[in-house]
This record gives structure tokens, sequence and C-alpha cells, in this order.
């Protein structure tokens, strides 16, 4: 009989603030860097967390910049380019 592992949930340290260029928006929305959900959001992707797809439709917006490296990864990252 395998043996169940438990993990403990440690709540965040609340005098350490993670997302510090928090602005709110019109539409209650939240502005943040990249470099500080991207670290998370690729941990979520590895893990193959759920709630993941509860987002899957959202809209967000980035900036052109970023959006013609992407374009281009896309490109470059296909079979047999």
């Amino acid at each position: 009989m395998a043996m169940r592992q438990l993990r403990v949930y440690h709540e965040p340290d609340t005098d350490r603030r993670e997302f510090t260029a928090v602005e709110p928006t019109m539409d209650q929305g939240v502005t943040v860097t990249l470099g500080e959900i991207l670290p998370l959001l690729a941990d979520a992707v590895a893990s193959r967390r759920t709630w993941l797809t509860d987002f899957a439709d959202d809209e967000v917006t980035i900036s052109s910049d970023l959006h013609d490296v992407l374009q281009a990864y896309r490109h470059f990252r296909r079979p047999g380019a």
C-alpha cells in the first residue's frame, strides 16, 4: 500500500510584499510587471494547475515589442523551421 504524502501549507509572509507595482484600473484590474507574474504562471503551467483554465479566455494587454518577439518566437519554434 502506497503511503500518502501530505504537504503543509505555510501562509505567505504578510510583511513581505510580493507585487510592488500595483495600480488599480477602471475595470478593477491590476497592472504588474511581467517579471513579477511570469515565474508564478510558469510554475502553474508546469504543475498543471487546473485553475489556469478559469482564466484561459481572459484578455491581457501586452506591449507591441513583446508581441513582435512572441510572434517571431512562435514562427521559429515550429517543427521544421
